[in-house]
């Protein structure tokens, strides 16, 4: 312990050294020659030297392609360049007096002229000061707010998240209009300085969920950060575990609504896609068009979403379990009309269905990496060609091609792609359980499923919550989706938490000319 704590002290004195000899010096040659040397054969890199009032020596550094150039000339350099005090003013008076930039922030080490370079902020070094002033004019290209691609809805708004953080923290904002709504920022990468911004609301988010996301973050040591699939992979709870821990989303709405049910969303630069956690089951298997059309309908195709969620793990097992164990559960026609289908067929059930799964599979990923104007046509024609050239070349029979194509339509019903993915990842162990144990490897493998999903947590909560543990509160917005002026409360996720979203006796009362009861 001794040995570790001094360590650390070394460390901490290294750090504080090092930092004290990046301060910037008086002598604007010096500062030059320390970030030239660090920016050295880097060829967008920009030293605009220029005189203040025609005397004083200044450096303007920037970045080209990340740095608005045209308010650099008009708002900067112009009125700097014909300033009339010359060296009788400071840095700090030229800022208030003659720059025209409403975002200014003092540096004074070279890591934060580097820090804000790199982020597109162009730095003003003047000769005989010894801090610099980084103005915010970063200007880079940025994708235009389009419709998510992942989880397109028929009626909802129609905006997603783009590469750019700012543009994903405006569009939180602009639906949470509170101050409430608080957004903490750090960087993560050593070489990437990938910003992240945390956002929450206070007095709903639990202080001590934002205090583990915050302190799982800070744990990242990574050279660099490219997509919040980085951060996903280093935040979860079982990283061992097929299934996601943590919700991603491209839609601005679904990451409002969880920030309004206590959750913590996490926005990386560069990535289209919001973190959400806590997460749960359910949630996964939720879709944001579930609350913008009528309950009834809502509540019922959630339950034909989580039919279709059991067909798509358990129908190729139980098929092949049925066909070569337990044929006296079929009714007699049936099952002589599939012996017939597969009388020509060399391979036992299982091969068979291995073969056809991972022939869909391979269509379907060819699908998503084709360009965009073949990608469907390959899909859907490749699995009609080789689904009838494999019928009537005898090496598959017409049941089992039935029945992965009703698999596979039924796994597109799943609303978040990496929870489907991990259902598409489990169908094989269950179809090797199938043609080896039959029914009875079918029921095992479940056990074990529900068995993980039960000591399954994200961020510390239960991830069959709020079933299990049960709590009738939230069920509310689980098996079926109540109509709004039921859902008065928020889910309860960690310690104590806001409880009422909404003022009681909401629901509609046409007796009173329609005012609420």
């Amino acid at each position: 312990m001794i040995f570790r704590r001094s360590k650390s002290n070394r460390i901490n004195q290294a750090r504080q050294d090092e930092k004290q000899e990046d301060l910037l010096s008086s002598n604007l040659d010096q500062n030059l020659q320390v970030l030239c040397s660090l920016y050295e054969d880097c060829s967008d890199v920009v030293f605009r030297p220029f005189l203040i009032g025609g005397q004083l020596k200044a450096e303007l550094i920037y970045i080209e392609g990340l740095s608005n150039i045209q308010e650099m000339d008009t708002n900067v350099l112009s009125p700097l360049m014909r300033e009339t005090k010359g060296e009788q003013s400071t840095l700090t008076g030229w800022l208030k007096e003659t720059v025209s930039v409403s975002k200014v922030k003092e540096v004074k080490t070279s890591d934060d002229c580097i820090r804000q370079i790199s982020t597109g902020n162009p730095v003003i070094l003047v000769d005989g000061e010894n801090r610099g002033a980084a103005l915010g004019l970063a200007q880079w290209e940025k994708r235009s707010i389009e419709e998510p691609t992942s989880e397109s809805v028929v009626k909802g708004p129609r905006e997603g998240f783009v590469e750019t953080l700012g543009v994903n923290t405006s569009l939180l904002r602009r639906r949470i209009r509170s101050p409430q709504l608080k957004m903490r920022s750090m960087k993560v990468g050593r070489y990437t300085q990938t910003e992240i911004t945390i956002a929450y609301i206070e007095g709903i988010a639990d202080k001590t969920l934002i205090k583990e996301v915050t302190n799982r973050l800070q744990r990242i040591e990574i050279d660099g950060i490219l997509d919040s699939g980085y951060i996903e992979e280093m935040m979860e709870d079982q990283p061992f575990s097929p299934f996601p821990q943590i919700m991603s989303t491209e839609r601005p709405d679904t990451a409002a609504a969880s920030l309004l049910e206590g959750r913590v969303v996490i926005l990386v630069d560069g990535s289209p896609f919001g973190l959400i956690a806590p997460t749960t089951l359910y949630s996964l298997l939720q879709s944001s068009e579930d609350y913008y059309q009528r309950f009834v309908l809502s509540s019922a195709i959630r339950w034909l979403r989580y039919l279709f969620v059991v067909l798509s793990l358990l129908l190729p097992s139980i098929y092949v379990a049925v066909l070569s164990y337990h044929q006296e559960m079929v009714p007699t026609k049936l099952i002589l009309s599939m012996a017939a289908s597969r009388e020509a067929v060399p391979f036992p059930a299982l091969v068979e269905a291995l073969i056809m799964e991972i022939t869909f599979e391979a269509l379907r990923e060819a699908g998503v990496r084709l360009p965009k104007q073949v990608g469907a046509a390959v899909s859907i024609v490749g699995a009609l060609v080789i689904g009838q050239a494999a019928i009537q070349a005898g090496l598959v029979s017409a049941p089992m091609v039935m029945v992965v194509a009703l698999t596979g339509i039924a796994s597109f019903t799943i609303p978040r792609y990496n929870f489907g993915a991990s259902i598409r990842l489990l169908r094989f162990p269950m179809i090797f359980l199938a043609g080896t144990l039959g029914l009875l490897g079918v029921m095992l493998g479940l056990l074990v499923i529900l068995t993980h999903l039960c000591t399954l947590r994200s961020f510390g909560i239960p991830y069959l919550s709020p079933m299990a543990p049960m709590k009738g509160r939230d069920m509310k917005d689980v098996l079926v989706r109540a109509p709004w002026w039921m859902l008065n409360t928020r889910p309860h996720l960690t310690g104590e938490y806001n409880q009422y979203r909404q003022a009681p006796h909401q629901k509609p009362d046409p007796k009173n000319g329609g005012e609420t009861e």
